[in-house]
């Protein structure tokens, strides 16, 4: 049996006929994998708030409001009251007290202190901020792949952070040559 572990650092691409309301036409990234199951964010669907309006909620206040207009996207069904924020590592985990080192260059931070310090221009320089998690048990994501539900593909910092989000899931597609537009929605099985 291959190991469970593969998917950490992976883009999960939903495929046109997965149905499901919370996961179509998502490009969800895999923060962890192992034989407890999976986690990730949706980094490609917008919450309809800016990070501004995010943290006028929590009474943040910006130093600069403009720099803080970028979306906070609905990364996933589970816990969507919490707050997730992937970003660089550029000078090592940080100072925050809750950073899970996904790879040596991306993290994952759940505590308010990474807010706090956006808000202050004095965070990390590439992120993105989610409202709630994807979630698989054990077993559960191998059985989706299984199904033909996803494909998966490296990460790519790029897409990740740097490309408008309505644009993600196709250059992830596009990097393993494959124009998601042309794809059927039925599933076939030989």
């Amino acid at each position: 049996m291959a190991p469970t572990t593969g998917l950490r650092n992976q883009f999960l691409l939903s495929m046109p006929h997965l149905e499901d309301p919370n996961f179509a036409q998502t490009l969800t990234y895999i923060c962890d994998h192992s034989d407890y199951g999976a986690m990730g964010l949706i980094i490609n669907r917008c919450a309809g708030m800016p990070l501004q309006e995010l943290m006028s909620h929590l009474e943040l206040q910006a130093v600069d409001p403009q720099g803080c207009q970028q979306p906070v996207y609905t990364g996933g069904p589970v816990h969507e009251d919490r707050g997730f924020v992937l970003h660089s590592m550029e000078d090592g985990p940080g100072p925050w007290l809750c950073t899970y080192e996904v790879t040596a260059n991306i993290g994952l931070t759940t505590s308010l202190d990474i807010l706090e310090a956006l808000a202050k221009g004095k965070g990390p320089r590439e992120f993105l901020v989610a409202l709630g998690y994807a979630g698989w048990g054990p077993g559960q994501l191998e059985a989706e792949l299984s199904e033909n539900l996803w494909l998966s593909c490296p990460a790519n910092f790029d897409i990740m952070f740097r490309m408008p989000a309505e644009d993600r899931l196709q250059a992830a597609a596009s990097v393993l040559g494959i124009n998601l537009n042309l794809l059927t929605a039925n599933a076939g099985h030989a």
